[in-house]
């Protein structure tokens, strides 16, 4: 069935380590044990990524334990008239769990530390915080940050995707969206504020098990239109997305479930304006870039191609009575990012 949603709270995983039940959910009901899985060690991918945009600047952190390698990145991203982005990565050889990251994304602290990078993510009632101090971050300049996410009760995306050639790899994905976002962060002596009426943070929070070679394309923006809190989560590509997609629309704290997406993104320059189309009509949005973050990753066993464009979306989002909400210059980003690990 297109589009399952699950809406019983079980474990993730069968005992022989394949999902239970592929599909969509509002919230993450599907339990996530470590233990559970039944893939080596070195296989295993948990992150957590948070991505902070405020009237022209973003923020973005990463902690992750990808089996063999963790990635431990932050991006400063500024979009004024010359948009210019930065981001630092820390490698960590074979962490395969040693990272502890918490088995739910509801509860519990996500840290990393070492002489140069002090990353810590806190999930509390409520709320998340954002703490962060990464020594030599540019030009021997330390960046800095102290945020803090509001999380009131809403809905958000969870997808759990299997995949068709291998029965033990699982995608297991939540997005939160329009976390309203406070707090500061500084480098080069300058001071990013954020400003929780219009500004907003997102969660991507996943676990699981992958094949070696996927290439996904993904979107995600928040704003305020018509003085409510919106917000969309799009994408395709990663594993079999035969149950459910992971598109939807967040509004005033409710979910609204798309069908399918599609990128039309130019084929000379990802820096031309791109057309985003639905099969249900739901989505229809004109995307103009305004900073691709690019970064691109080739030693051995690892390889990473990836495009992450910042820019403006303008269109029509449909919600689930038919209502039409007009979007205009809705700062987000769209990505294409392709990798064997």
């Amino acid at each position: 069935m297109r589009n399952h949603e699950v809406t019983t709270v079980q474990k993730l995983l069968r005992v022989d380590g394949s999902l239970k039940e592929p599909g969509w959910s509002r919230q993450l009901l599907q339990m996530y044990h470590r233990a559970d899985i039944k893939a080596p060690k070195f296989r295993i991918k948990e992150w957590d990524y948070y991505l902070v945009v405020g009237k022209d600047f973003a923020l973005a952190f990463t902690i992750s334990d990808d089996g063999y390698v963790g990635l431990q990145s932050v991006s400063l991203l500024t979009f004024g008239e010359t948009p210019w982005e930065h981001t630092e990565t820390v490698l960590q050889p074979f962490p395969m769990g040693k990272l502890h990251l918490p088995e739910t994304s509801a509860e519990g602290v996500t840290a990393y530390r070492d002489k140069r990078l002090n990353m810590e993510f806190r999930a509390e009632a409520g709320r998340r915080r954002i703490v962060c101090l990464f020594k030599n971050f540019l030009d021997g300049k330390t960046f800095s940050c102290d945020l803090t996410l509001a999380q009131p009760p809403m809905d958000t995306m969870v997808i759990a995707t299997p995949w068709k050639e291998n029965p033990k790899a699982f995608y297991y994905n939540q997005k939160i969206n329009c976390m309203p976002a406070s707090g500061e962060a500084h480098f080069d002596g300058k001071t990013y504020t954020l400003n929780p009426a219009t500004d907003f943070g997102t969660l991507d929070w996943g676990r699981g098990v992958w094949t070696y070679d996927n290439t996904w394309y993904w979107g995600s923006g928040n704003g305020v239109v018509d003085g409510k809190p919106f917000g969309f989560n799009i994408g395709y590509g990663f594993g079999d997305t035969s149950a459910a997609s992971e598109n939807m629309l967040f509004y005033d704290g409710v979910g609204h479930k798309l069908d399918d997406v599609t990128f039309h993104i130019p084929k000379h320059s990802y820096m031309e304006p791109w057309k985003i189309s639905s099969s249900d009509g739901r989505f229809e949005m004109d995307f103009f870039p305004v900073l691709d973050r690019a970064a691109k990753i080739d030693v051995k066993l690892i390889t990473t191609d990836q495009h992450q464009v910042f820019g403006k979306m303008r269109g029509t989002a449909v919600l689930d009575d038919g209502t039409a909400l007009h979007i205009d210059d809705l700062l987000c980003f769209c990505e294409k990012v392709h990798n064997k690990y």
